[in-house]
């Protein structure tokens, strides 16, 4: 039986995000909000938890899980070859709506699905959600609803579409908008912005002015 708690009320709130943290811990799903969407999320390092996200989701592995994280610090440890005009898109935008495509340790021992090598991570602007990434560490999160159905704004639409696969549903109330994030590869040399979404390919121009569009 799936429980929820209503992150804007202190007392729940702390028994919630406390609740969150053990499940993740024993690799059981979440809901949390963010800045965007609420999002479903999984220990990023367990392995089987990650591939019940995907399975809640209605979600193959062709399409990976992207990660979330509490910290800029955080991007030391996961990934490599991460250049300079990476690190001015961080300082720019982070935490918020940007996601970051790049190499990840190859020591790393994950499976977040058929990600040839890369990561795409964010750091999300929500208090909810990064005090959850900060006690939890890494989480692979995805957009909280059933694939080909609208990214939910609110913790009832998730509940509606995921119910008890879930085991804790943490309640912030609306989101801001259901306008995802954008998504910019940093893997290469010049920076490709693969998805526009929350940001504007002139927006991002202003810290990297030679960003490429993708076709």
């Amino acid at each position: 039986m799936a429980r929820r708690y209503d992150t804007n009320d202190a007392t729940d709130r702390q028994t919630g995000l406390r609740e969150a943290a053990s499940a993740v811990r024993r690799g059981e799903l979440v809901v949390l909000p963010t800045d965007t969407v609420y999002g479903i999320g999984a220990d990023a390092f367990t392995g089987e938890a990650v591939a019940d996200l995907l399975e809640a989701k209605g979600r193959g592995r062709n399409m990976p899980t992207p990660v979330l994280i509490g910290s800029p610090n955080t991007l030391h440890g996961l990934v490599t070859d991460f250049s300079e005009k990476a690190w001015e898109l961080v300082d720019a935008f982070w935490p918020g709506a940007l996601t970051l495509v790049a190499r990840h340790q190859p020591s790393l021992q994950w499976d977040l699905g058929d990600t040839r090598g890369t990561v795409a991570v964010r750091m999300p602007l929500h208090p909810v959600a990064i005090e959850l990434l900060t006690e939890v560490g890494p989480m692979a999160v995805s957009s909280a609803n059933l694939t080909g159905h609208p990214a939910p704004e609110d913790c009832d639409a998730a509940q509606r579409m995921l119910g008890d696969a879930v085991s804790v549903y943490l309640d912030g109330g609306p989101t801001p908008g259901n306008v995802p994030s954008s998504i910019v590869d940093v893997s290469r040399e010049v920076p490709v912005l693969l998805r526009a979404g929350a940001l504007s390919a002139e927006e991002l121009r202003k810290v990297v002015p030679d960003l490429e569009v993708a076709n």
